[in-house]
């Protein structure tokens, strides 16, 4: 009897301030889409460093006869210096996973493939571009063992970390990732304000309903109950609706749109999505039933 008393208010409660409710549902289910969307980009960039940070190369560039830094004072590097550099990077194992050494043709050619659509590859000749050494790291956040142990030697121009550049475009992607949880933020807080009018609002229509209650002997919490249950039931039917909203962000605009277009990188998959979403669903609820449950303190005192 009890538990049918309860659910006939819950649904009395949410067929009375039907427009409440109504709103309540959308501002919940835009502020978690943006919350979603976050976390989603989040995963995105964790997914993009763990792909692109497994294969990033040091170069080590060589001396040419072009080359003005101090350590080519002495010209272009010579075969036993090219020797005693590739015998110090396999020195380096198991650091040193892989080494590739690129000639200047070589060099050439994948400069024209990189810039095919550049009016810069007709004045790029084969002997203005340096030979290198590409090595290929176990843990690429140790760069510095090998810069330290290469730059400024006899026959090395300049030691590149891929990572370094790697790392801006992360900056840039973890920046834009902050101003959505920044607007998400602001929208849960909108969707709690609003929580707590609502249930100022059922409370004051209901006072004669809980006055009875209170007559009866009824507790605190059995008063409040119908109450938190339509704050959970509205929270939980917006956070289905940015579930909903996330998985159609992932079915059309990352599978659909980025994926095909940028094929040189790795996306989130599905489980990122099926991760994020019961963090939604207790995200809403968790905070629909505290703003109602400090609402109701007040203006449902015993």
């Amino acid at each position: 009897m009890r538990a049918r008393f309860v659910l006939s208010e819950v649904g009395n409660g949410l067929r009375r301030n039907l427009t409440m409710t109504i709103a309540v549902i959308i501002t919940v289910g835009v502020s978690l889409a943006l919350f979603g969307v976050a976390l989603l980009v989040r995963s995105q960039v964790d997914t993009m460093k763990d792909f692109w940070f497994d294969k990033v190369e040091v170069s080590i560039f060589l001396c040419n006869d072009n080359s003005e830094t101090a350590s080519c004072a002495g010209g272009k590097v010579t075969d036993t210096q090219k020797e005693q550099i590739e015998a110090d990077l396999q020195s380096l194992q198991p650091l040193v996973q892989e080494i590739y050494f690129e000639t200047q043709q070589e060099a050439y050619e994948r400069f024209i493939v990189q810039y095919r659509n550049s009016p810069i590859v007709d004045s790029v000749t084969v002997d203005a571009l340096p030979e290198s050494f590409r090595v290929k790291l176990s843990d690429p956040t140790k760069y510095d063992i090998v810069a330290s142990a290469f730059e400024g030697r006899p026959g090395v121009e300049q030691v590149n970390d891929q990572r370094q550049f790697l790392e801006r475009f992360f900056q840039l992607l973890g920046g834009l990732q902050a101003i959505a949880l920044v607007i998400a933020i602001a929208m849960l807080i909108v969707t709690v304000l609003l929580i707590v009018n609502t249930m100022r609002i059922a409370a004051f229509s209901r006072r004669r309903e809980t006055g009875i209650m209170r007559l009866v002997g009824a507790s605190n919490f059995y008063i409040q109950l119908p109450f938190l249950l339509e704050a959970a039931i509205a929270a939980a039917i917006g956070a289905t609706l940015a579930t909903g909203g996330l998985i159609l962000v992932k079915a059309f605009v990352v599978d659909r749109v980025l994926a095909p277009a940028f094929q040189f990188t790795a996306f989130v998959g599905w489980d990122a999505v099926v991760a994020i979403a019961p963090i939604l669903y207790i995200t809403g609820i968790a905070l629909a039933c505290l703003a109602a449950f400090l609402t109701l303190r007040k203006y449902l005192r015993v």
